[in-house]
């Protein structure tokens, strides 16, 4: 039997975005070949908030990229200090332009929990050698899952870039939030081909 579709109304001052959570259940095979970092990647133990928030905003607003802007600062220490919670940055001639976070403290799986590349390093291999490092990492430890999620906020390469890596497809769902460029949390002229409506 066939079903109408079915649009949801998202009120003013509000953005949406459908998330798609993708897996990976074993390892890629050894021997692949693998891209070469353009830069230094080092691991950022407890890093520091400003340091930090600095390198997302310069990453992520114009992809709109709010959350971790959002929270307040010690809930972001908590995670940090935790040592099964990790922060590598990739420095490119002088500057971090690109993170690359990974949760383990589900045990058994690990969450990529935050992957990007600053604007000025999109679409010059920085991501898949990024990836292949984070993929590396992620099986190097006693894991059975890595997962990621992403939506349509995102870069729009985004969720194909992750199915070519590796991940499959698994759960979609629908995301709501306050647009953040109407909070303050980020400047109105962030993502502007995402239009505000008030």
């Amino acid at each position: 039997m066939d079903h109408p579709s079915e649009f949801t109304d998202i009120p003013a001052g509000k953005i949406a975005a459908i998330v798609t959570y993708l897996e990976m259940r074993a390892a890629p095979e050894a021997g692949r070949d693998t891209a070469p970092l353009p830069g230094e990647l080092r691991r950022v133990d407890e890093p520091d908030l400003d340091w930090y928030l600095d390198v997302y905003r310069h990453i992520g607003t114009d992809l709109l990229w709010f959350s971790r802007l959002s929270i307040p600062r010690i809930q972001l220490l908590s995670t940090f200090s935790d040592p099964d919670y990790t922060v590598y940055a990739l420095n490119c001639d002088g500057r971090d332009e690109a993170l690359l976070e990974l949760d383990f403290r589900n045990k058994g799986e690990c969450e990529l929990a935050f992957f990007g590349v600053s604007p000025e390093f999109v679409g010059r291999g920085v991501g898949r050698a990024l990836m292949d490092k984070a993929i590396q990492l992620a099986w190097a430890e006693p894991i059975d899952r890595f997962w990621v999620h992403t939506c349509t906020l995102d870069h729009p390469r985004a969720l194909a870039f992750y199915m070519r890596s590796g991940f499959t497809a698994y759960r979609r769902e629908l995301e709501v939030a306050d647009d953040p460029r109407l909070t303050g949390v980020l400047p109105r002229e962030a993502a502007p081909q995402i239009p505000i409506i008030e």
